[in-house]
C-alpha cells in the first residue's frame, strides 16, 4: 500500500513541477564550447591555452593515460609555449570525493588559475568540481545540486579520450561518495568548458569493450534526451544526428579501432548527444544505472547499455511515435512503415547492437536482495530530476531489475531471439559474426 500511495503521489504531483522546470530549462542560456575537431586537435588546444596567458594550468588526468604516453605531446606543446602547468594524475573511475578533495588541495597549493581535463568522463567531471569548489571555497558535497556556487570556476578546457560521456559540453559533473555508495550530480551552466578538442587519434588504442560501453553511453544520452519531455527542436536535431552516427560508426569503431573516420564520427556523436541531454536531460535508464554504479561500481556506460533495452520495452507504449522516428534515423526502418512495427524494430535493434558489440544482457554483479533498495532509489532520483515520458513505479522497476539478474528466471524462460535481418545495419551484423568467432572477453569498461 505504501508503494501504491507513493506511486500515485509521484504520478499526480511531480510531473507538474517538472513541466515548470522544463519551461525554465528550454530558456536557460547554456554556453557552448569552441570545438576543435580532427587528428591533432588536442595539440591545437594546448597551443591556444598557452596563448591565453594563464599563470599555471592544472592538468587533470589519470595514471593510465600518463602511462600510455597520451598526455605527453600536450605537455610538450605547453612547455614549448612557456606555459606553466601542474599535472594531477590520480583521478579514478567515478571521481570519488576523496580524489576531488586531493585535487582541490593541490590546485590551491600550486596557485593555478585554469584547468585542462585530459581523459574520460570521470576526469572531466573531476576537473569541473575541483574548479568550482576552489573558486567557492566549498567542499564537493556542498556543491551537489543546481547552482550551489556563488562564483564561477576558473576557465576549464577539455580533451575527451573516450566517445561517450559528452562531459566536454555539459553543465553537469557526476562524482561518487564512497561512504554512502551514491553518485552525486553537480550542475551549473558555468561548468561548460571554454574549448573542447575532439582528437580521434587519442582514441584509436581504446579496447573494444571500452569503445562499446562508452558508445552505448552516448546512444543512451541521445535516446533519453529525445524521448523526454524537455526536448526542443535543437536538442531533437542533436539527439537524432547522434543516433544516426552511432548506428553507422560504433560497430566499425569496435571492429577496427584504428579507423580515424569512425573514431572522429563517434567523438562528434558523443558531443552531439551531450549537447542534447545537457538541456533536455536524461531519464529512467540513468536513474537505474546510477544506482548500479554506486552499489556495485559498475562502469556507467556498461550499466546504461544493459538497462537501456529493458527501459525502452517498458515505456514503448508511451513513446511509440518517437521510437518510430528513431528507427528511421537509425536505419532499421523506412518512413511510411507502420509506426508500431518501427517502434518494435528500434527497441530490437538496440538489443541487437548490444549483442553485436559484446554487451551482456544481464548484470553479473546484481543481487536479488538489493533490488528493492535499488528500485526505490532509482525511482526517487528519476522523480526528482528527470522529465521522463512515463513515471516508473517501484514495482515496475523491481520487475525490470529482476530481468537483469544473472541467469534470472525471466532470462531462462525467454531466451534472446536472433536478430531479424533488417534489425541492425550490415556492419553491426558483421560485428556479431566477428564477436561470435572471437574468444569471449569480459567488458571491463570504466567511465574514466
Amino acid at each position: 500500500m505504501a508503494n501504491l500511495i507513493g506511486d500515485m503521489a509521484r504520478a499526480v504531483g511531480l510531473p507538474r513541477l517538472k513541466r515548470a522546470a522544463g519551461v525554465v530549462t528550454r530558456r536557460l542560456p547554456i554556453p557552448q564550447p569552441l570545438l576543435m575537431v580532427g587528428p591533432g586537435a588536442s595539440l591545437r588546444l594546448a597551443q591556444a591555452v598557452a596563448n591565453f596567458g594563464h599563470r599555471k594550468v592544472f592538468v587533470v588526468t589519470d595514471a593510465v593515460i600518463v602511462k600510455l604516453g597520451l598526455l605527453q605531446p600536450v605537455l610538450d606543446a605547453l612547455s614549448a609555449a612557456d606555459a606553466g602547468f601542474v599535472v594531477f594524475d590520480t583521478v579514478t573511475p567515478d571521481a570519488p570525493i576523496p580524489v576531488i578533495e586531493s585535487g582541490i588541495a593541490r590546485y590551491e597549493a600550486k596557485g593555478c588559475d585554469a584547468l585542462l581535463a585530459f581523459g574520460g568522463g570521470s576526469v572531466m567531471d573531476a576537473a569541473k568540481v575541483i574548479g568550482l569548489a576552489a573558486a567557492n571555497r566549498k567542499h564537493p558535497r556542498e556543491l551537489v545540486g543546481y547552482f550551489k556556487g556563488l562564483r564561477a570556476p576558473p576557465p576549464i578546457y577539455a580533451v575527451p579520450t573516450t566517445a561517450g560521456t559528452g562531459s566536454e559540453v555539459t553543465v553537469a559533473a557526476v562524482i561518487s561518495d564512497p561512504e554512502t555508495h551514491q553518485k552525486l550530480v553537480v550542475a551549473d551552466t558555468r561548468l561548460v568548458p571554454r574549448i573542447a578538442a575532439l582528437d580521434p587519434a587519442l582514441m584509436t588504442g581504446l579496447p573494444a569493450p571500452i569503445t562499446a560501453a562508452t558508445g552505448m553511453d552516448a546512444l543512451t544520452h541521445a535516446v533519453e534526451a529525445y524521448l523526454g519531455e524537455w526536448g526542443t527542436p535543437y536538442t531533437d536535431r542533436m539527439a537524432l544526428a547522434a543516433v544516426a552516427m552511432i548506428y553507422r560508426q560504433l560497430p566499425q569503431a569496435c571492429t577496427n579501432g584504428r579507423d580515424l573516420e569512425a573514431r572522429e564520427q563517434m567523438a562528434l556523436a558523443s558531443t552531439y548527444a551531450g549537447l542534447a541531454f545537457t538541456r533536455a536531460n536524461v531519464g529512467n535508464v540513468h536513474a537505474i544505472a546510477h544506482q548500479l554504479g554506486g552499489r556495485y561500481g559498475t562502469p556507467h556506460g556498461l550499466a546504461n547499455a544493459i538497462v537501456l533495452p529493458a527501459v525502452l520495452h517498458w515505456c514503448a507504449p508511451a513513446v511509440q511515435g518517437k521510437l518510430a522516428t528513431l528507427a528511421v534515423r537509425a536505419g532499421v526502418g523506412k518512413a511510411g512503415e507502420e509506426e508500431a512495427e518501427l517502434a518494435r524494430r528500434f527497441v530490437a535493434s538496440v538489443e541487437d547492437m548490444n549483442r553485436a558489440i559484446g554487451i551482456p544482457a544481464q548484470l553479473a554483479a546484481l543481487r536479488a536482495d538489493d533490488i528493492p533498495a535499488l528500485a526505490a532509489a532509482a525511482c526517487a532520483e528519476a522523480d526528482a530530476n528527470y522529465p521522463v515520458p512515463m513515471v516508473m513505479s517501484a514495482t515496475a522497476c523491481e520487475s525490470l531489475l529482476l530481468g537483469l539478474l544473472p541467469e534470472s528466471p525471466k532470462a531462462a524462460r525467454a531466451p534472446r531471439r536472433k536478430p531479424a535481418p533488417e534489425s541492425v545495419p550490415v556492419k553491426a551484423r558483421k560485428v556479431a559474426r566477428d564477436v561470435k568467432a572471437a574468444p569471449t572477453r569480459k567488458a571491463t569498461a570504466k567511465r574514466r
